[in-house]
């Protein structure tokens, strides 16, 4: 992976240090080239779930997508590990990093590389005995069961790959530096379109080859992201430093704890969400699926942005400098709303078509359902866009508790609407769940951003 991203890119751009320090500049001008790059890297990232899923469809039929898609709630309980480690190594990185205390980023570095290890390798074994087990509690349907089960158990297998890929993207973007993992996630991404078709058509592997194909791909890509991320570190850094800091350790799981917490209970939220949706049979589960990717790579556009002004908050909030985070939170406002309202109109309006890109022939019932989907919830991005960005910066500021407090409340508010409405309106209740717990949990982070309560929060690392 190393030599052909060399190959592609030159060695000068892959090792150069790409490092951005956001504490000076136009705060909109600062935001808009470091969030760029991540934009690009969004849009390779999601073809590994798209790639899946409209290979899935496309050249093994309709109950493929739906084995993916019935396994998609629990891969991203493991996910939510990985991202909510990957947002605590990231704050507490970018505020050391906006202080000067560059031996401390460097053993810090180290020490989330080390806690990466050793928690991926518990998932791996947890993971793999309870496979089964969930996909079971989720009430998945019997024509779909096998294959979501192989699919998952493949997925869990390369949990290693993907945590390290995570913490070590958190890394990079906490130095200010989005172009790096760029260059590795597009010859991974394109990999895994590659390996997709291979195990796919020719070699007829079915639901384990598009399994294998991200497991290889992703585990290129997290080997070559800690290749060059340590060579960046010691040019920071070229002194030695302690490799583990127990007191390091405890700063990062100061913020790690509470976001994995909050994204593991979105997941498990997702996961009983998807328990209520198995009992509409597969081809609804399909038609979800492929609506849900869609609505994935929309969000996840958003929060990308959002995640920019996360660093650049903390960045700031460690060189103390708030009026700068005010200014950086309207720019980071009107970039999410530049990406929530193409998305919208788009998939209201055209959503059956863009649900036709993961089935070829879809059955009346998933084009429905997929439809449906986009129609109910895309109006929302906006909103969407306003909460996500909000939770963003309370989280950058340090205020962690506030942030689990808004997004706990769109989770509650999903599930327990879910639950309320499906029974009078069957499925269309489940997706207008979405959109009113946007709403209503932006409204809450919105009002806690206007009362500057933010301000107080303890974030400064020691």
């Amino acid at each position: 992976m190393y030599l052909y991203s060399i190959a592609i890119f030159g060695e000068k751009n892959i090792i150069q240090s790409n490092m951005k320090d956001m504490t000076v500049g136009k705060p909109s001008r600062v935001l808009w080239l470091f969030a760029l790059p991540l934009l690009v890297s969004v849009v390779f990232q999601q073809l590994y779930n798209i790639a899946d899923s409209v290979i899935a469809g496309q050249f093994i039929g309709e109950s493929a997508l739906a084995a993916v898609g019935a396994s998609y709630p629990i891969t991203m309980i493991y996910m939510a590990i990985c991202f909510g480690s990957n947002i605590g190594c990231s704050v507490v990185i970018a505020q050391l990093f906006g202080a000067k205390q560059l031996q401390k980023v460097k053993t810090a570095v180290t020490t989330s590389f080390l806690s990466a290890v050793v928690v991926s390798l518990i998932l791996i074994v947890v993971g793999i005995f309870t496979a089964a087990p969930l996909m079971r509690l989720i009430k998945t349907p019997a024509d779909i069961f096998d294959d979501g089960v192989l699919y998952l158990s493949i997925y869990v297998g390369g949990i290693l790959f993907l945590f390290l890929y995570n913490i070590g993207t958190g890394v990079f973007t906490a130095l200010g530096d989005s172009k790096t993992p760029l260059y590795f996630l597009i010859v991974s991404s394109l990999g895994n379109i590659g390996l997709d078709i291979l195990f796919v058509v020719p070699l007829k592997m079915g639901v384990a080859g598009v399994a294998w194909a991200t497991f290889l791909a992703q585990g290129l890509s997290a080997v070559a992201t800690w290749i060059v991320l340590f060579v960046k570190i010691k040019r920071i850094y070229p002194q030695k430093a302690p490799l583990f800091s127990p007191h390091m350790f405890g700063n990062i799981c100061r913020y790690a704890v509470p976001s994995i917490l909050q994204q593991s209970f979105v997941s498990v939220g997702n996961f009983m969400i998807q328990g209520l949706i198995n009992r509409y049979g597969s081809a609804v589960i399909a038609g979800y699926s492929a609506a849900l990717k869609l609505n994935t790579f929309a969000v996840t556009c958003i929060v990308t942005v959002a995640n920019s002004l996360s660093t650049f908050t903390a960045q700031n909030k460690g060189a103390d400098q708030p009026e700068r985070i005010k200014q950086g939170y309207r720019a980071g406002m009107l970039m999410g709303l530049m990406f929530a309202v193409p998305f919208s109109i788009a998939y209201a309006v055209f959503g059956d078509a863009f649900v036709r890109i993961f089935l070829s022939d879809p059955s009346a019932v998933a084009s429905d359902t997929g439809k449906m989907f986009l129609l109910l919830v895309a109006p929302f991005y906006a909103v969407c866009a306003l909460k996500v960005i909000t939770d963003s910066l309370l989280r950058g500021a340090g205020a962690v508790n506030l942030f689990v407090i808004t997004t706990f409340l769109d989770l509650i508010l999903r599930v327990a609407l879910s639950y309320l409405l499906s029974p009078v309106w069957q499925t269309n209740g489940i997706w207008a769940s979405w959109g009113i717990g946007w709403a209503i949990s932006a409204l809450l982070s919105f009002g806690l951003y206007l009362s500057g309560i933010w301000k107080k929060a303890n974030a400064h690392i020691d």
